[in-house]
């Protein structure tokens, strides 16, 4: 797609073409194509360059990238070990895989918003965006992901009974007039946790996005100070997201894990 700064669309056209999905599907049922490549493309490198690096680990001194992967996989780790008092042979793994999962998704509003669309252009394709954090689609769907191991983990750590339990009777305790009040409240507070975290990365990254975008419109020699300015902000808050998303994800399941 032509740059807005010269001839061709109006801004309205180039925000709205920028800000939309290459799609199948009408209403409920629409899937976002490039949402669902991006994400298992993204996938898919944490687990080849991670499957490469075990693949060539050695005990002795270890390469540059080994090192880094040992590193932040301690990291992770040590941030389970604090957080979560469960056993970790699960929520360790998928803490390590949260973080670089939605790191990686981040890492995509790098990447100038021109060349995607233009590439994708010259290929047919009408519409293309590549964040998929950006997408409320693939942020809820990781945090419905996040829900139902809430509800396992619930049942894990305390058992039917102990989740029913704290269900009926928290906060409130054992009144039976507020039993309602417990249900309604755990019920709210169940819900309000996938929403947090699917709202808090869906706005962030939007909002990035959405300045890269109109950095883009500006004229190519105008773009430089404001576009490395905001690129080099957004460097930050890149792993910051990954790192809230995957330490509220351990929070959350030790809250279920864990009796109150």
């Amino acid at each position: 797609m032509a740059s807005a700064s010269g001839s061709g669309p109006t801004p309205t056209e180039y925000v709205t073409h920028h800000l939309t999905h290459l799609s199948v599907g009408e209403g409920f049922w629409t899937l976002h194509l490039d949402t669902l490549f991006f994400s298992l493309l993204t996938g898919f490198i944490f687990i080849g360059v991670f499957y490469a690096v075990a693949r060539k680990a050695t005990a002795g001194v270890p390469g540059k990238m080994q090192n880094f992967v040992e590193v932040l996989v301690e990291f992770v780790d040590n941030s389970v070990k604090d957080a979560f008092h469960g056993p970790r042979g699960f929520v360790a793994p998928l803490a390590l895989t949260v973080f670089f999962w939605v790191f990686l998704w981040n890492l995509l509003d790098l990447i100038p918003v021109d060349l995607f669309p233009w590439l994708a252009s010259k290929m047919g394709i009408e519409y293309l965006r590549i964040v998929p954090s950006a997408d409320p689609n693939a942020t809820f769907g990781l945090s419905l992901s996040v829900l139902a191991l809430i509800i396992i983990y619930s049942f894990k750590g305390k058992g039917a009974g102990g989740f029913l339990k704290e269900l009926l009777f928290h906060p409130f305790g054992k009144f039976p007039l507020l039993v309602p009040f417990n249900i309604l409240l755990n019920i709210i507070e169940m819900i309000a946790k996938p929403v947090s975290l699917a709202l808090r990365l869906f706005g962030n990254l939007y909002a990035a996005e959405m300045i890269f975008i109109l950095i883009a419109m500006l004229p190519f020699w105008a773009q430089w100070i404001p576009g490395t300015a905001w690129a080099i902000f957004h460097i930050l808050v890149i792993p910051l997201q990954a790192f809230i998303f995957m330490t509220l994800t351990i929070v959350y399941l030790s809250l279920a894990y864990e009796e109150h």
